[in-house]
């Protein structure tokens, strides 16, 4: 198949983010650019090319989610019924029993997933109005276990082992950003708007955020579409209404 400009990215920080090792709490490391290529590069290939004039950019996948589907924020029942992608998924190295990767069979729905692309849906009507103007990709490809299998976010990570992922996905920002022109990269959440804002220092694009769609927050759960809405309005984009 075709190798886009986002997928020779994608390819690349795979390769460089494969050779790092992590230690405890860390006891497992999913990588689904590897395992879930296939559906991941075919969301890539339909909705992946340049120029998007707003990347929406996440922090890495959520268990239930890009970890299951390859997608951003890629709860199932979204990715398969919303922007109409299903694809075979592989297995990770080493699998926690209490994570396991079911592909596109997981039964477990990603709230954050559903309330981005819920909003997407509601907001656009369609895929094809979205990504017209919009582009959803996450800073870290790397999910991260502790053995009891309790999530680990990358903001967690000592320093020592932050200092090599963190140059790896700053670059693979900078080039999805040289491919994909966006006027504005905004961070869905603290972390990915301070990694957004290093990454990005000197480049003409605006760097803002809108609240995280977790269920953890309490403000998500008071009204996440609408917060999500209003804050991207304020940052000068606007929304069909």
């Amino acid at each position: 198949m075709t190798t886009t400009p986002l997928i020779s990215i994608s390819r690349e920080l795979a390769r460089q983010v494969s050779r790092l090792r992590f230690v405890a709490p860390v006891s497992y490391v999913y990588l689904p650019l590897d395992y879930a290529a296939a559906p991941h590069e075919a969301y890539l290939r339909r909705y992946g090319q340049p120029p998007r004039r707003v990347v929406l950019l996440g922090m890495n996948p959520g268990p239930f989610g890009m970890v299951q589907t390859g997608i951003p924020f890629g709860d199932v029942t979204m990715v398969r019924d919303w922007l109409g992608l299903e694809s075979p998924v592989g297995k990770p190295d080493r699998m926690h029993p209490k994570r396991p990767v079911l592909g596109f069979a997981c039964p477990r729905s990603e709230v954050s997933g559903t309330r981005l692309w819920g909003w997407a849906c509601e907001r656009f009507a369609t895929p094809a109005r979205f990504f017209a103007t919009f582009f959803v990709a996450n800073y870290c490809p790397l999910a991260f276990l502790e053995a009891s299998g309790r999530n680990l976010t990358p903001d967690k990570l000592p320093a020592v082992e932050q200092a090599p992922l963190f140059a790896a996905c700053d670059e693979a920002l900078r080039r999805l950003v040289e491919a994909m022109q966006p006027t504005h990269v905004v961070g869905v959440g603290h972390f990915a708007f301070k990694r957004a804002q290093t990454a990005l220092s000197g480049f003409d694009v605006e760097v803002g955020t809108i609240l995280h769609p977790s269920p953890a927050s309490p403000l998500a759960n008071r009204g996440w579409a609408a917060a999500a809405s209003r804050q991207l309005a304020a940052l000068g984009i606007g929304l069909p209404s």
